[in-house]
């Protein structure tokens, strides 16, 4: 028997009353906290890539590619402190049951590289990535984002920590970032850090009920992250609280000092900042950490980092001092967007091949202006030649190449200009079409 007819229509005999379609299933979306980067807003992502790859280039620095997952252990040892490792990070298990998880940031994957393969010393190396970690997505910070970074490993010397800050603040003037600030602190080491913390401990103590209630709990563990706090409660108990700056012992007093007598050397403005500890618990001597001021809220920071002088160590390397810095894509393109600068490339293309004789020739004119080093596309499907200009003008390329029945038989093309309020076009022959956009181009 067939499908019952739909209640209230008529039947009409013999014929057989198809069934209501099945809804479709809804289309899938990026998970939640990740997004698509589409064109032409891609395009900006490689101009930062872009010109960061040749600012590290010129400062001596190679590309490091790591691993997306790691050992879970990689980042536990480095961080299990930290509320990126204890309830951000992403852990799994893998069908062979090895514990693995999701690189949550980029340094302790090259340290354990560097642990591994062993490269001479010093090791300088810029990465483009992306990091995971689970937190509640809001504005330029994903679930899944993407950081730039460099790690130097295997040299102590203070114009090394200048170098690697100079150069994250040369990317920022680069792309034409006015409102970006440098804070600096330094949170000593092994020597005078142990004395500062009982100092602070004893501070903290007295003030525990004015604290917020996550610093109530943790500040025994991690009186440092204290200071870091941004709820006002915790801001005003550590108003008066001992500065680690006034606690340093004579090598990282040194230290310190040669990082900024280098960063005023260079003309790079910075802030001292007593509160600044960074958020994982590896850093030693110095840290730094830059914000967008464009951006509102607490969460302006585009990028920061500092030393981590017993990293190495703590994967299973021998003593090796290092240091480095992430800094966020997404953030620092928000931060263009909200200073007017670093916008979508206007056109993809420098010329636009109009054919309509078939395809032929502009497929063999789009690779050959390619392989001269010209950016060149064309229309498909054998569109009309009305369709294809409105394609050519859309593009925004300054050039269209236009083929016709009349300029195959000749050999020629027509070269028309088409940001020209006169669209002035000139014939070109066939041959020495590619020097004629090349001489335009120029």
């Amino acid at each position: 028997m067939g499908p019952s007819p739909v209640e209230g229509s008529a039947v009409i005999p013999g014929l057989t009353v198809a069934s209501p379609p099945v809804p479709s299933a809804p289309p899938f979306r990026a998970p939640s906290g990740t997004h698509d980067v589409l064109p032409p807003e891609s395009a900006r992502w490689q101009a930062v890539v872009g010109r960061f790859a040749t600012l590290a280039g010129r400062a001596g620095y190679g590309l490091v590619v790591n691993p997306v997952f790691e050992e879970i252990g990689v980042f536990q040892r480095v961080g299990e402190g930290t509320d990126v490792v204890r309830k951000e990070m992403y852990a799994f298990e893998d069908r062979g049951g090895r514990a693995l998880a999701l690189r949550p940031e980029g340094t302790a994957s090259v340290v354990r590289a560097y642990v591994q393969h062993r490269p001479t010393p010093p090791w300088k190396v810029w990465y483009a990535a992306p990091s995971f970690r689970y937190e509640r997505p809001q504005a330029g910070r994903y679930r899944q984002h993407h950081q730039l970074g460099v790690e130097v490993l295997g040299s102590d010397d203070a114009d090394v920590d200048v170098e690697v800050i100079v150069l994250a603040d040369e990317l920022y003037r680069s792309l034409g970032l006015d409102q970006v600030t440098l804070a600096l602190n330094s949170i000593g080491d092994a020597v005078c850090r142990p004395g500062y913390l009982r100092l602070l401990d004893a501070y903290l103590a007295e003030r525990g009920d004015q604290l917020c209630g996550e610093h109530r709990q943790r500040r025994v563990e991690q009186p440092l992250r204290v200071l870091d706090c941004k709820r006002p409660e915790c801001r005003d108990a550590t108003e008066a609280a001992p500065r680690m700056l006034d606690h340093l012992c004579e090598p990282c007093t040194a230290h310190f000092n040669r990082v900024r007598r280098g960063l005023d050397a260079l003309g790079t403005t910075y802030g001292l900042d007593s509160r600044l500890v960074r958020g994982f618990d590896y850093y030693t001597r110095t840290t730094f950490e830059f914000a967008a001021t464009a951006l509102e809220g607490a969460q302006n920071a585009v990028g920061g980092g500092g030393r981590y002088d017993g990293l190495v160590e703590e994967l299973g390397g021998p003593p090796t001092p290092g240091i480095g810095f992430g800094i966020g894509i997404e953030r620092v393109l928000l931060a263009c967007d909200a200073e007017g600068v670093l916008a979508p490339p206007e056109a993809t293309v420098d010329v636009w091949v109009v054919d309509a004789t078939g395809g032929d020739a502009a497929r063999d004119l789009t690779w050959s202006l390619r392989r001269a080093g010209v950016a060149a596309d064309r229309a498909f499907d054998e569109r009309s030649m009305r369709a294809q200009m409105k394609l050519a003008d859309r593009s925004g390329a300054r050039l269209a190449l236009l083929v016709g029945p009349d300029e195959a038989s000749a050999g020629t093309v027509s070269l028309r200009r088409l940001r020209d309020d006169d669209g002035t076009q000139e014939l070109v022959a066939r041959h020495h079409v590619v020097a004629r956009v090349k001489e335009l181009l120029a």
